[in-house]
């Protein structure tokens, strides 16, 4: 993850561009931000980042980890990601989610928090639509559409990957979704929401081997365990207003070593993408940490 600037907290945007061109020198298979308006009054926009990597970057695959969709009319979004597209000459993956850990977030945007998941499903349909249409109509409970035609279109399908811990997100990323992306979740529960996802699919006539599974870990590299945990519980806690204990299990940290050997077993049940959250000292501590990590992985799961 690559975060957005804010100077006032000591990230200029210089920072992050040069965080995303190492990233790309040393290897890095993407780049991922977050997205949020007012996050307990804290927020960026993912788009807007990702337009910025865009423009220095050539190879890396750029992701939204996840973007707050609900929060959004769905046509100007439509023509932000196909002009993030063509800028990108087809490297975004559209990430979404949900959110609602802080409902002052929703309102705040005049959103009713209880209208998130209905108001994202209708979303993606749409969304999937004037990517690919001329003149949409569209009926729902929360938006409609008369003959809405949104150029440019992106450059080609843009794939959509759900994320979420709840049965509404499998749901939602087995009949919208190109992939799933878990947080927060044990290793028996992601073996088992792949079932889940697969059914639904079949029931929704899309074929579930088209789904690509994958996890997001926050985490932090140290030499010793005891100052990772330090550094990723104090970023968890400011963020979430939570006690890390309840994140704890579902967090690696310590060595590359040790953060590669806690996310093999998801591999080795499935996980094709791993998105690294970490919470390093600067956003080049991040990027070079992330490749530490990337190659702890490479060398365990060589035969996987």
């Amino acid at each position: 993850m690559v975060r957005g600037w804010d100077v006032r907290a000591g990230t200029t945007g210089p920072m992050v561009l040069d965080a995303a061109r190492r990233a790309e020198r040393l290897g890095l298979d993407g780049l991922l931000t977050g997205d949020h308006v007012s996050f307990f009054g804290f927020g960026y926009d993912g788009l807007q980042t990702l337009t910025a990597l865009a423009a220095v970057t050539e190879r890396v695959t750029l992701k939204t980890g996840v973007y707050l969709l609900p929060l959004r009319h769905p046509v100007p979004v439509a023509l932000q990601v196909a002009s993030l597209s063509q800028l990108s000459l087809g490297r975004f993956i559209f990430g979404v989610g949900i959110g609602g850990e802080d409902p002052h977030e929703f309102t705040s945007c005049g959103v009713d928090p209880r209208t998130r998941g209905a108001r994202t499903n209708e979303a993606l349909q749409i969304l999937r639509r004037l990517w690919t249409e001329d003149r949409v109509s569209f009926e729902g409970r929360h938006f409609q559409l008369d003959q809405v035609t949104v150029y440019p279109k992106p450059l080609g399908p843009v794939p959509i990957f759900v994320g979420g811990r709840s049965d509404a997100a499998l749901r939602r990323a087995a009949r919208y979704g190109d992939g799933y992306t878990g947080i927060w979740q044990s290793l028996d529960r992601f073996r088992q929401l792949q079932e889940v996802v697969a059914e639904t699919a079949l029931q929704a006539g899309r074929d579930p081997r088209a789904i690509e599974y994958g996890m997001q870990f926050w985490t932090t590299v140290a030499d010793d365990r005891a100052s990772a945990r330090e550094l990723v519980a104090a970023g968890m806690e400011s963020t979430y207003h939570l006690p890390f204990d309840r994140f704890e299990r579902y967090t690696p940290y310590g060595t590359a070593r040790e953060v590669a050997e806690f996310i093999v077993p998801y591999v080795e049940a499935g996980a094709r993408h791993i998105n690294l959250l970490p919470m390093q000292a600067s956003p080049e501590e991040n990027v070079e940490r992330a490749a530490e990590i990337r190659q702890a992985l490479r060398e365990l799961c060589a035969g996987v």
